[in-house]
């Protein structure tokens, strides 16, 4: 007898192309969740695959500490996107271990132990990167977790001066918190972090696993506040849909990361993935487009359901709505009914993370159908 762990939806998924998703009945979704942002080109773009493919006929697999020229350039494709010296890279397979590592070079390289995380924020589920997601549903389980953990008001750069100290080895936060309701932090707020860590000789580890690649119209978040983090992770989108995460890290950092490891760090066949799909979104500005067509279906989504609704918010294409109703039973109806599958944030906020390349008619679409289903 088969079974699974994770819930499933009433919905058999058989085939993607570019934005949308089919169903074993033939019908077509717009995806405007992308798999939690997991393929920011949309589905089978055709340099990913390509790139996939090639490497399939030449090598699958090697472990990491024998250098293969993939790799290698996606080394070298990282550090040149990275923001100002995070240049050092370690690569990996998902969100949460790109956050793991981050921790643990942070101990490392400072040799404290005390971190410092955010109210609401959501930083993955191993045991480390868990001990500084907030929400008590995700930790209750399996603690006790790691210890020396201080959560703080997120936006409130008082709280975070008063929190950060000379045993302080990280402060670690979303730009714009994604699980936790798509809230933005001020550039103000960054700014402080940055500052407040620097004083304290703590790193500040930017978690830009959902923020990054475009997503906000700008290649990393952090750039739009003119923030330079010690670390910065990512991964979701990095690879178009295959696992791949990345931990990017000024030298102070590198230097002293300590002893992690991973058995499939940079894979050949993701590194290929990872290089088609970082290359793509730089070539072809694909975050101008986030940033136009996010404001856009901002602008549209206010003037059809701003009074329908608590709020529309976001940067580029990370955006949430926030209704006065349970966000899981609209996104039913969107899905069932209108064939637009998006995503939930907490009970009352729907997220949208569309692929990057959509275009102002698949906008148009989303604002009808949410039009419909919150009127």
């Amino acid at each position: 007898m088969s079974g699974f762990v994770f819930s499933e939806k009433p919905i058999e998924i058989v085939e993607g192309d570019g934005p949308y998703l089919y169903g074993e009945d033939g019908t077509e979704y717009l995806d405007v969740g992308a798999s939690y942002a997991c393929v920011p080109l949309g589905h089978g773009h055709e340099a990913v695959q390509s790139a996939v493919r090639d490497q399939l006929d030449r090598l699958t697999y090697v472990q990491a500490s024998y250098p293969v020229q993939v790799r290698t350039d996606l080394y070298a494709t990282l550090a040149e996107a990275a923001p100002g010296d995070v240049g050092k890279v370690w690569l990996c397979n998902s969100g949460t271990e790109a956050n793991e590592a981050a921790l643990k070079f942070a101990r490392s390289a400072t040799g404290r132990s005390k971190l410092v995380a955010t109210m609401q924020g959501f930083h993955g589920r191993t045991m480390g990167a868990l001990a500084t997601t907030w929400k008590e549903q995700y930790r209750a389980p399996y603690e006790p977790l790691i210890g020396d953990v201080e959560f703080v008001p997120y936006d409130d750069a008082e709280a975070l001066r008063e929190a950060v100290d000379d045993e302080t080895a990280a402060v670690i936060l979303e730009p714009i918190q994604g699980e936790g309701g798509i809230n933005p932090a001020s550039a103000d707020y960054l700014q402080a972090a940055r500052e407040v860590t620097a004083d304290a000789g703590a790193a500040l580890i930017l978690d830009e696993v959902q923020t990054g690649l475009g997503r906000t119209g700008t290649l990393w978040a952090c750039e739009a506040a003119g923030v330079v983090p010690d670390v910065l992770t990512s991964a979701k989108g990095l690879a178009n849909g295959l696992p791949m995460g990345a931990t990017l890290c000024r030298d102070w950092i590198a230097e002293d990361h300590g002893s992690h490891a991973s058995t499939f760090s940079g894979g050949p066949v993701v590194s290929a993935a990872a290089n088609a799909t970082v290359g793509t979104i730089r070539e072809d500005d694909v975050p101008g487009n986030a940033a136009a067509v996010g404001e856009y279906l901002v602008d549209e989504l206010e003037a059809a359901i701003g009074d329908d609704v608590r709020d529309v918010r976001g940067e580029g294409l990370l955006i949430g709505v926030e209704v006065k109703r349970g966000a899981n039973r609209l996104l039913k109806e969107l899905a069932l009914n209108h064939g637009v599958l998006a995503l939930p944030a907490g009970r009352t906020v729907l997220r949208l993370l569309p692929p990057l390349t959509i275009e102002r008619s698949h906008a148009d679409r989303v604002v009808d159908a949410l039009a419909e289903v919150v009127g």
